[in-house]
């Protein structure tokens, strides 16, 4: 295992977040803010209590998950397809550089930058409301396995887009519908049955399940299950990530 080429490529990834501060921090912290202001304010004052936890600590956790998974394929999909672009992805081929070795450069740096929000924003919502956390090893673990899971999938995506199009395609119309009917701003059990079988096809929703129910201890899916997902999406992305590098699939293009 070549360290140094993985410790380069990551710390190159960490500084491009430093340069754009603003965009990489700031902006997903300002945007989750006004998601407490506008739906503590508007629904949390018609929805006093959800499973008895008030509505706008019930839907920190589905906040955090949402901001987690935008900045993580985010950061993963433009991570590798900017070289790409730019054509430097030539500079890395040639170098003595395993394909494992620029994905642990390049994933790790985004999972990171994932991490980092998250937690930031975690801090921001006890500004606004009372977080509390039962089951603080289960929440990091969800935590972290969140991150390095869509930190892979956007490198995926990174590798498969041709355009900056396509690049934005599964990010910006895909994601964010799956979260945000994924319960993150409701329980599933206040929707009629027939919409509540549908909502369980949604994957997103058992991250969102597992992830509230480290918080306070309810959960829409079974805990166990929300775990089983997670993992085996995260299996599903190396199986895939592993054909991507064994057929060399647009990784020069």
């Amino acid at each position: 295992m070549n360290f140094e080429a993985v410790k380069s490529i990551y710390f190159f990834e960490m500084a491009r977040t430093r340069r754009t501060l603003l965009q990489s921090v700031i902006s997903p912290v300002i945007s989750t803010s006004l998601y407490f202001i506008v739906f503590g304010a508007a629904v949390g004052s018609r929805i006093q209590e959800v499973d008895g936890v008030s509505y706008g600590a019930f839907i920190t956790p589905g906040l955090i998950m949402l901001t987690l998974l935008g900045q993580c394929i985010s950061n993963g999909s433009f991570g590798i397809y900017f070289p790409k672009f730019t054509g430097t992805i030539y500079e890395v081929l040639s170098a003595p550089v395993a394909m494992t070795e620029i994905l642990l450069g390049y994933v790790g740096a985004a999972a990171t930058k994932g991490v980092i929000i998250g937690f930031i924003i975690l801090l921001t919502a006890n500004l606004f409301v009372e977080v509390r956390i039962e089951h603080p090893f289960m929440m990091i673990l969800f935590f972290l396995l969140t991150a390095i899971t869509f930190s892979l999938f956007g490198f995926m995506i990174g590798i498969w887009a041709g355009n900056f199009e396509q690049l934005n395609l599964i990010p910006m119309l895909v994601v964010p519908p799956l979260t945000f009917l994924g319960g993150s701003f409701y329980s599933v059990s206040m929707l009629p049955p027939f919409w509540q079988a549908v909502s369980h096809l949604n994957p997103v929703l058992y991250l969102v399940s597992g992830f509230r129910w480290s918080f306070y201890g309810i959960a829409d899916v079974n805990p166990a299950i929300s775990l089983a997902m997670i993992t085996g999406f995260l299996a599903i992305c190396l199986g895939t990530l592993g054909w991507i590098f064994k057929t060399g699939f647009r990784l020069r293009n």
